[in-house]
């Protein structure tokens, strides 16, 4: 029990630590893990049923019905995650950008393939759901990113977006806000220093946009299981873009604030950085491998 409790709070952690990085999504990380469909799962009992159950004093009923420890356990790993790991990969992403992004273009690009296996059938509407989703992933990373807003209305659909884009393979939900324009505000500025001015209006807009999407995530499963998870593979694949090591940002003067606004991509050169991201590159795929591997031994 011990160990499985670890390896849930590891796998929440992973999911954190994606978070917070802009283009890797922790549903990502979720489904290559095996604990997405049981996730959404849970997520979706916070209904009625729980709070009735919660408010009668039944608690050990209520603990059943929601998958209590699991979700404690994941979610006290994301928070954990997020907390510790916002000031390190801000500073590794503003002195080793090139060899972290390299770690996470061989991740996620294993990631295609290792979830894209777990479709029983591809026929047609399953290879139409991989291309809408790798069109409408890499749409997305083309955007032009919106200016910073504080205004608690903003913040709110920020934390929804965001968090839809979380849970769902593919999409990055710091990516997203960045798109949104408050990704330095939120991600990197409210969470070091723990603003709850911010923190808490996001939080709200997060935990309504998890109830929601959790519910359509799962009746699409249930209903479309091989088309669903094509989806979500494509969503992976169109994502890469965003991930390529070798690029460099094009920013703009928004205010008194420098915003991103897209990259100009280049190929590598034949260098010590080069071997080294290649190096991390391959980590990232074996790490993956590796992952499947265990869930596999598991089963």
């Amino acid at each position: 029990m011990l160990k499985q409790n670890l390896s849930l709070l590891l796998k929440g952690m992973a999911m954190g630590a994606a978070n917070v990085i802009p283009g890797v999504s922790g549903g990502t990380i979720a489904l290559i893990t095996g604990i997405f469909e049981r996730l959404i799962n849970a997520i979706k009992r916070l209904n009625g049923t729980a709070v009735r159950l919660f408010f009668t004093g039944q608690w050990r009923a209520f603990a059943a019905h929601i998958d209590l420890t699991f979700l404690l356990l994941v979610f006290a790993g994301i928070g954990l995650a997020i907390l510790s790991l916002a000031k390190l990969l801000d500073y590794l992403f503003v002195h080793y950008p090139t060899l972290v992004w390299a770690f996470f273009f061989g991740l996620v690009l294993a990631s295609v393939y290792f979830v894209g296996k777990t479709v029983k059938k591809w026929h047609s509407a399953s290879v139409l759901s991989l291309l809408v989703g790798a069109i409408l992933a890499g749409s997305i990373s083309v955007l032009s990113p919106a200016s910073e807003n504080s205004e608690t209305w903003y913040l709110l659909i920020c934390g929804v977006v965001a968090m839809c884009s979380m849970i769902l393979p593919g999409l990055s939900g710091s990516f997203v806000l960045v798109l949104l324009g408050n990704y330095q505000l939120v991600m990197i500025q409210a969470v070091s220093q723990f603003q709850l001015d911010i923190l808490l209006p996001v939080g709200a807009g997060a935990v309504l946009g998890l109830l929601a999407f959790s519910h359509l995530l799962s009746w699409l499963l249930k209903r479309f299981p091989d088309s669903t998870i094509a989806l979500l593979t494509g969503f992976i694949l169109g994502s890469l873009g965003v991930l390529w090591p070798w690029k460099n940002a094009l920013t703009e003067q928004f205010g008194d604030k420098i915003k991103v606004v897209g990259y100009d991509y280049f190929l590598p050169e034949a260098n010590f950085e080069f071997a080294l991201a290649l190096l991390l590159f391959v980590a990232g795929i074996a790490l993956i491998w590796l992952t499947e591997k265990s869930a596999q031994h598991k089963s």
